[in-house]
């Protein structure tokens, strides 16, 4: 059913009415930061993408006051209207000044859908006009602006399609500026949390890029000899929902055999971390010789030394890898899995941040998707995020989803579920045949 409803949605176009561009209501002057060590590895993604859905019928009313809580915000987080710049040194900075024409805003209509519609569990693709930005590169933040809003009128309320330079922020500085925007739309005079937007104090070494655009990768169809290249497999995306009671029972059942090294008792993310990476990977039907990798990319702000505050604007994120055979991930117990994550983590400390970017500084290296690892599951966002609570005056969101924007085979996004508590959405993106497997195993479903 849930695949129906949303091919129904891809014959139904959206409409673009209107573009313009919002700047800070105060004048600021000029500014610029450098990007630092861990913020280049990402403009050679693609902007990072995120969609809400808000019930509401006065349409024009919830632009307009959306227009105006963003001129606000912007005084304080005024990077996110700005550019992409380098310096006579060639160092990538981001960098604001009155002149530039700041963040886009694009109206748009498709009356024929229904938030309901939407819902469905089945298919980013569905989704991907509601959503600017569909396969540009952060670096294309050079002459783009840094963020762009589509705001897209539904039958029964309004579609908030954002797309944010992912080489400028991560994760915790997406929803720390999202409820930023909702909190001054919702009436108060400013931001209660400003960013701190100085991010050299986490890196101060100046790294030179010499980075063009490289050609778009969809309309490179040959392999450089003329011959056709292979299409890549054909991916499916599905979000998994986890009540409060499936966390509970995955978190309890993993720990209910404690280590005998005296270790700490696996967190929820370790639960079900393991969870996922072992039941992908026997949907995967891996040889038991054949590697497999978990990435998470951890939130470094409370790692580095010294620490910085949770407010920290920018990229403060490291990918932490877990490496293991599938036969050893899927013939021992799931905490054999838990155990390996959970110590890849917590050894993820500020000495190993250090070496990790010095490594990354004297030979830097641009990060693509195969650099997750082979047959990875790699989890990006965070159930931490408070995505339900982005109520910009007129109630909470339906529903929060990723665009179509940084997927791969084995990406994963995690979501606080909208019931709150314990529970956990997850999207995944896999090929289609490993999907089908993944779709049909009830351990994974919590149905046994």
């Amino acid at each position: 059913m849930a695949a129906e409803v949303g091919k129904k949605c891809e014959t139904k176009n959206v409409k673009i009415t209107t573009k313009s561009h919002v700047m800070p209501n105060k004048k600021i002057g000029r500014r610029e930061c450098q990007l630092v060590t861990f913020d280049l590895p990402y403009l050679a993604f693609y902007y990072n993408q995120k969609l809400l859905f808000y019930k509401g019928n006065d349409f024009g009313d919830m632009v307009g006051k959306l227009k105006d809580g963003l001129g606000l915000v912007l005084e304080e987080f005024y990077q996110l209207a700005g550019r992409l710049g380098k310096d006579e040194e060639g160092v990538f900075k981001v960098e604001f000044d009155d002149e530039m024409d700041g963040v886009e805003v694009v109206e748009a209509i498709a009356e024929g859908i229904e938030i309901a519609d939407l819902m469905v569990e089945e298919g980013a693709s569905t989704l991907k006009e509601l959503t600017p930005y569909n396969e540009v590169l952060n670096l294309e933040g050079l002459h783009r602006p840094l963020l762009s809003v589509q705001l897209t009128k539904l039958k029964d309320g309004l579609a908030m399609g954002c797309a944010f330079n992912h080489a400028i922020l991560d994760g915790t500085s997406t929803w720390h500026f999202m409820s930023s925007w909702a909190e001054v739309c919702s009436g108060a005079d400013s931001v209660s949390v400003p960013p701190f937007l100085n991010r050299t104090k986490s890196r101060n070494t100046r790294v030179k890029l010499d980075l063009a655009a490289p050609p778009d990768p969809l309309a490179t169809k040959t392999n450089g000899h003329g011959e056709a290249k292979p299409s890549p497999p054909q991916l499916r995306e599905k979000v998994f929902k986890f009540s409060e009671s499936d966390i509970d029972k995955i978190k309890s059942k993993l720990n209910s055999n404690p280590p005998s090294d005296g270790s700490k008792p696996f967190s929820t993310f370790q639960s079900l971390s393991v969870h996922i990476w072992r039941h992908v990977t026997q949907a995967r039907e891996l040889k038991p010789e054949d590697y497999t990798v978990f990435t998470v990319f951890a939130d470094c702000r409370k790692r580095v030394d010294p620490p910085m505050p949770e407010s920290y604007f920018g990229n403060l994120i490291q990918a932490v890898f877990t490496v293991t055979a599938a036969g050893l991930l899927l013939a021992n117990p799931p905490e054999f899995g838990a155990s390996a994550i959970q110590k890849a983590i917590e050894n993820h400390n500020a000495k190993t941040i250090d070496e990790r970017n010095k490594q990354w500084e004297s030979e830097p290296k641009i990060f693509q998707f195969k650099d997750a690892g082979v047959n990875c599951v790699a989890v990006g966002s965070s159930p931490r995020f408070k995505v339900y609570d982005v109520d910009f005056g007129w109630g909470k969101p339906e529903s929060v989803r990723s665009g179509s924007n940084n997927r791969f085979d084995g990406m994963v996004y995690l979501y606080q579920g909208k019931n709150g508590g314990r529970s956990i959405d997850m999207e995944i993106s896999l090929e289609a045949q490993t999907m089908e497997r993944l779709e049909k195993d009830k351990e994974f479903l919590m149905e046994v």
